[in-house]
C-alpha cells in the first residue's frame, strides 16, 4: 500500500482518486468544492485540509487541474503542496495544459531534487470511472516503471511518449486534432443534411472511408510516411472536390470555415508544384512551410 495525496477531485480526478483507493492504497484528496471532498471520503479515501496536507508524508502525489496556473497554485501558492514535498515523493501531474509552462513548474522542482512526471490522460469521464483510461506518459525509463503499478489502477493503455515534458505536449496534439475534428464532423452532416441525405446514410458511407476511419490509420501509413507521394488521389483532383463543397455550401448559405482553411491549404501545396502528388502531400507541404523539412 502507498500513501497517496491527490488533488483536483473533480469529474476525471475524482475517479482516478477513487481507483487508486479500490487498488488498496491510502489517498488523501484535496479539492476547493467540499462535495468533491465528500464524493472521495464517501468512496474511502481521507480528506486534506489544503494542498500543502495533500503532499504530506506522501510517496506520490497526482494533480489533476483545470490550468497552469491552478497547477502552480496548488504547488507553489499559500498552503502549496511544495511547503511539505520531499526528495522521496514523485509528483504526477495528470492536467492538460500548456507544455511550456509545464516544463518550469518541472524544472523549479527538479531544482529542489522532486521528481514530476506529466501523464495527462486521453478517453473521456466513463473511462476514468472504468480504469480504462490512456495515459501519455512524460517521463524517464525507470521513473515510469516506479509508477506504473499505479497507473494500471487507472488505464488499460501506457504509452511512453518519450521522457519528461512529452506527455503534456502529446495531449495538447491528441486534443488539437479532436477538437478540430469535432467541428469538421459537424460541418460534413450539416452540408448532408442540407442536400436531403439521411444522417444513417452519411454514417453508413463515411465510417467506411478515409472520412471516417481517419487519414492517420488509413491514407498516411500507405503512403507520406513511407515517403511515397505517388497519387493514390492527387492534390489538383482532392482541391477540385472541396471547391465543389465549398460552392455548396455557398449556394445553400451553411458557413463551412474549415472548408475555406483546407482550400487555403491546398492551393498552398499546388503552389509548391504538388498538384499531381497524392493528397496526404499536404503534410509535407505543411513540413516545408514551418522549415522543419527542406
Amino acid at each position: 500500500m502507498s500513501k497517496i495525496g491527490f488533488i483536483g477531485l473533480g469529474t476525471m480526478g475524482g475517479p482516478m482518486a477513487a481507483n487508486l483507493v479500490k487498488g488498496g492504497h491510502c489517498v488523501k484528496g484535496f479539492d476547493i468544492r467540499s462535495d468533491f471532498i465528500k464524493r472521495h471520503t464517501d468512496s474511502g479515501g481521507l480528506e486534506a485540509n489544503n494542498c500543502a496536507d495533500a503532499a504530506k508524508e506522501t510517496e506520490f502525489l497526482f494533480t489533476m487541474l483545470p490550468t497552469h496556473q491552478h497547477l502552480e497554485t496548488a504547488i507553489f501558492g499559500e498552503h502549496g503542496a511544495y511547503e511539505t514535498l520531499t526528495k522521496q515523493t514523485i509528483l504526477i501531474d495528470m492536467s492538460t495544459v500548456n507544455p511550456f509552462e509545464s516544463d518550469k513548474i518541472r524544472q523549479k522542482l527538479f531544482n529542489q531534487g522532486i521528481i514530476m512526471i506529466d501523464a495527462p490522460i486521453g478517453r473521456t469521464s466513463k473511462e476514468a470511472k472504468e480504469g480504462k483510461s490512456l495515459l501519455m506518459v512524460g517521463a524517464s525509463k525507470t521513473d515510469l516503471e516506479t509508477v506504473r503499478p499505479l497507473f494500471d489502477l487507472l488505464g488499460d493503455t501506457i504509452v511512453d511518449c518519450g521522457g519528461p515534458g512529452t506527455g503534456a505536449r502529446m495531449k495538447i496534439i491528441n486534443n488539437y486534432m479532436t477538437t478540430i475534428l469535432n467541428v469538421l464532423s459537424a460541418e460534413a452532416l450539416t452540408l448532408a443534411a442540407s442536400l436531403g441525405l439521411e444522417t444513417d446514410t452519411c454514417l453508413n458511407v463515411l465510417n467506411q472511408t478515409p472520412a471516417g476511419k481517419g487519414h492517420l490509420s488509413t491514407t498516411y501509413p500507405a503512403k507520406v510516411l513511407r515517403g511515397d507521394l505517388s497519387p493514390a488521389f492527387m492534390i489538383d483532383l482532392a482541391l477540385k472536390d472541396l471547391k465543389i463543397g465549398n460552392s455548396l455550401a455557398d449556394e445553400l448559405n451553411i458557413p463551412l470555415k474549415l472548408g475555406e482553411v483546407a482550400t487555403s491549404a491546398y492551393i498552398a501545396a499546388q503552389d509548391e508544384g504538388r498538384g499531381k502528388q497524392d493528397w496526404t502531400a499536404i503534410y509535407e507541404s505543411l513540413l516545408t512551410q514551418s522549415k522543419l523539412k527542406t
